[in-house]
C-alpha cells in the first residue's frame, strides 16, 4: 500500500540556456515523495515535463500527475496504470519506487560505480550562443578536464557555426578533443546531406538529430549517405517501445541512440530502447533532460548498470542556482558517486 506527497520545485538556471527551440531561465519540477505504508520507507522521484519536447507538456499536469497517482496507490503496480502518453509521470514514479529500495547510502544499484570503485565519463555541453561565446565556453570546457565537447547548433548562420568548429579545430585535433554536435531537428531534409559534407572536414564524432522527426525515409537516407554518424534524439520520443520502436530502428539504422528516460517512458523503457539497438548493433548513451539531481542521480545509477564505454550526456546538475543534495560528483569530465550527499 503507497501514500504520496507532491511538492513543486521551481529550479533557476544560473544563466539561460537556449537550444534551437527554446530558451531556459526556469525549470518546473514536481518531486514525488511516495510512502511505503508496509516498509514505513518513502522513496523520491521526479516527474519534469520539459517545455516543447515532452509529449506531456500540458497546462494541467499537476492535476493529471495527482490522479495518476492515486491510480498507482489504488493497484500498487505501474504496469497496471495507464501512462502512455505521460513518459515523465512514469518516469518519476519509477524513481521514486527505486529510491524506495535504496540501501542507507542511496545506492538503487550496486555497481563499481556506485560503490565508488569506477567513474562514468561525461561529455562538456555547450549551449547554443554567439559564435564567440560558444568558442570560449568550448575552451573554458577543455580546460576543466572535458575531453568530449557537445555543441547545440542549428539557430545561428550555419557557416558561422562552422568556422567556429574550425577554430577549435585548429587548436585541438580529433586525437585530443572529440566533438559532438545537436543539431535538433534544425537542419532541413533537402539541405541537411549538403551540410552533413561540409561538417565533415571537423572530424565530428556525431551529430544527433539532424532533421526533424518522423521523416524516416529522409532520415534513412541521411545514415546511409552521411560522412558523419547520426543519432537519434526527439526521434525516440513518443514512440512505443513494442513493435513501431523495432520497425524505425530498422527502417532508419542509424549509429546511435540518444537515451532520455524522463522523455521517454524511465528507465526501464530505456532497456527496451537498448534491446532493440542492440539487435541492430547500434550503440548509445544516455541524456538528461534537465532534470534536478533526483533524476540526474536515477539515470547515472542507471546508466552504471551497463558497460559504459562512450561519454554520456549527464553534465547539466550544475546548471542549477537552486538544485537539490547529491551523491553525484563530476570533475574533469568524469562523473563519481559519493556516500555523502552534497549541494
Amino acid at each position: 500500500m503507497f501514500t504520496f506527497t507532491i511538492r513543486k520545485h521551481e529550479l533557476d538556471f544560473i544563466k539561460p540556456a537556449k537550444t534551437s527551440r527554446n530558451v531556459f531561465t526556469k525549470r518546473v519540477i514536481y518531486l514525488i515523495a511516495l510512502h511505503d505504508t508496509k516498509s514505513g520507507k518513502t522513496g523520491l522521484g521526479e516527474a519534469a515535463p520539459l517545455s516543447l519536447l515532452s509529449v506531456d507538456d500540458v497546462t494541467d499536469y499537476e492535476p493529471i500527475l495527482r490522479k495518476k497517482l492515486e491510480e498507482f496507490c489504488a493497484v500498487g503496480d505501474l504496469r497496471e496504470v495507464d501512462l502512455v502518453q505521460y513518459p515523465s509521470i512514469r518516469f518519476g514514479i519509477e524513481t521514486a519506487l527505486l529510491n524506495l529500495k535504496a540501501d542507507k547510502a542511496g545506492r538503487m544499484y550496486q555497481t563499481p560505480f556506485t560503490n565508488g570503485e569506477v567513474q562514468i565519463p561525461v561529455n562538456g555541453l555547450v549551449w547554443m550562443n554567439d559564435a564567440e561565446t560558444m568558442y570560449k565556453e568550448a575552451l573554458a570546457k577543455i580546460a576543466a578536464g572535458f575531453t568530449v565537447i557537445k555543441f547545440k547548433v542549428g539557430a545561428l548562420d550555419f557557416d558561422e557555426e562552422c568556422r567556429m568548429l574550425e577554430r577549435i579545430r585548429s587548436q585541438y585535433s580529433a586525437f585530443q578533443i572529440t566533438l559532438r554536435v545537436d543539431a535538433n531537428g534544425g537542419f532541413k531534409a533537402d539541405e541537411a546531406q549538403e551540410q552533413l559534407q561540409e561538417l565533415k572536414r571537423f572530424e565530428l564524432h556525431s551529430i544527433e538529430q539532424p532533421i526533424a522527426t518522423r521523416q524516416w525515409d529522409d532520415m534513412a537516407k541521411l545514415c546511409i549517405d552521411s560522412p558523419v554518424d547520426i543519432a537519434l534524439d526527439e526521434e525516440l520520443i513518443g514512440t512505443d517501445t513494442g513493435i513501431e520502436a523495432a520497425k524505425m530502428l530498422g527502417h532508419i539504422k542509424p549509429q546511435y541512440l540518444i537515451l532520455k528516460p524522463n522523455l521517454i517512458g524511465g528507465v526501464s523503457k530505456a532497456d527496451e530502447w537498448i534491446g532493440h539497438a542492440h539487435k541492430l548493433d547500434i550503440n548509445w548513451w544516455a541524456t538528461s533532460a534537465l532534470e534536478s539531481n533526483v533524476g540526474l542521480n536515477a539515470i547515472a545509477q542507471w546508466v552504471s548498470t551497463y558497460p559504459v564505454k562512450l561519454h554520456q550526456g549527464l553534465g547539466t546538475g550544475g546548471l542549477f542556482m537552486n538544485n537539490l543534495e547529491t551523491h553525484l560528483q563530476l570533475s574533469e569530465g568524469q562523473m563519481s558517486y559519493k556516500v555523502e550527499p552534497t549541494l
